[in-house]
């Protein structure tokens, strides 16, 4: 750092601090990419971090909700939990740190991506900021920091032999991927809600394409108003509550809140492999559009998969006594 300017050396610790403090848990993470998204709105992909980041909270909760505290055991709950946990810490510690570089760059008037190196970022993303600075494709940007991320989580979480074994090669996960509960919702305060689900969660290709499917919809002329009021509107609490509350018809909360629920996470850094350097980028991850095969409102199948759930549950319990008897 010695042949750096004073300046660019406090930018570095400032955004060291920054990042440390506000990746606490999930809550504090998903107001951090909101504040920057209000602060920075040609940078799209902040919001869309932040609305995939409610999802994660919701789903965290949803362990400790009146449904799967009951169809899961708690060692396998506490897995699923530091799954989404690890993954959710691992990519805002990636690219909170562009994401304010990039906002120094534009205060000082002059690109800052040169620091990038400091923060470990891959020489992908790095190329693709300094692209950005010049070419002002607010689309190609969003596009590259969907790769990045997803890329970022695929070794240590997708491929980790402990979530591989305990998680991904579940039978719940399968049969979660199966009935598309890993679904991303983008409500509105009216009560509807929007998105797009993947199966074949854990194939880094799958997870690229169901990004950009979400930056379709989140962004679309006619909905993108709704889901920022909601965003505004609505703190995050982790409870699906933060949604259903709008519903017409009158819900109760069935999930908890997630500051109540679970502890902090102390998170380790492993050492930094530029996933760019040892992965092949295809083509297809950034010239592909989006593409939907399915409806994009999902607010009738949001209820219809509540009551496969609820269904579930009293089948099991039924089996349950069955066994008993």
């Amino acid at each position: 750092m010695n042949h750096l300017t004073i300046q660019e050396q406090h930018i570095i610790r400032q955004i060291r601090w920054e990042t440390k403090k506000k990746n606490v848990d999930n809550i504090s993470r998903t107001n951090a990419y909101f504040t920057y998204f209000k602060q920075n709105p040609d940078i799209l992909w902040a919001f869309l971090a932040s609305m995939v980041s409610r999802n994660g909270g919701w789903n965290m909760c949803d362990l400790k909700g009146n449904i799967f505290s009951q169809l899961i055991a708690p060692q396998t709950r506490k897995q699923l939990f530091l799954t989404y946990e690890r993954a959710n810490w691992l990519i805002f510690q990636d690219a909170f740190p562009q994401l304010l570089i990039y906002q120094y760059s534009t205060k000082f008037s002059r690109p800052l991506f040169h620091l990038l190196p400091y923060f470990n970022i891959s020489k992908f993303i790095q190329r693709e900021w300094k692209r950005y600075w010049e070419e002002k494709d607010r689309e190609r940007l969003t596009t590259a920091l969907i790769i990045n991320e997803q890329n970022v989580i695929q070794t240590p979480v997708i491929e980790h032999p402990v979530y591989q074994k305990k998680v991904f090669h579940s039978l719940l996960f399968h049969f979660q991927d199966w009935l598309h509960f890993s679904c991303v919702l983008f409500p509105t305060c009216g009560g509807e809600l929007y998105g797009a689900s993947v199966n074949g969660f854990s194939k880094l290709s799958n997870r690229i394409g169901l990004g950009k499917r979400l930056v379709s919809i989140l962004f679309h002329p006619r909905l993108f108003p709704h889901f920022f009021e909601f965003a505004e509107k609505t703190a995050h609490t982790g409870s699906r509550y933060d949604y259903e509350q709008f519903f017409k018809q009158k819900t109760v909360r069935k999930t908890p809140m997630l500051r109540t629920s679970f502890p902090i996470i102390e998170h380790h850094q492993q050492t930094f492999e530029d996933w760019s350097q040892q992965r092949v980028i295809s083509p297809a991850w950034l010239y592909v559009p989006a593409k939907h095969k399915h409806p994009i409102h999902l607010t009738d199948w949001y209820f219809a998969k509540s009551y496969q759930l609820e269904l579930l549950l009293t089948l099991q319990k039924a089996l349950q006594l069955k066994g008993l008897k």
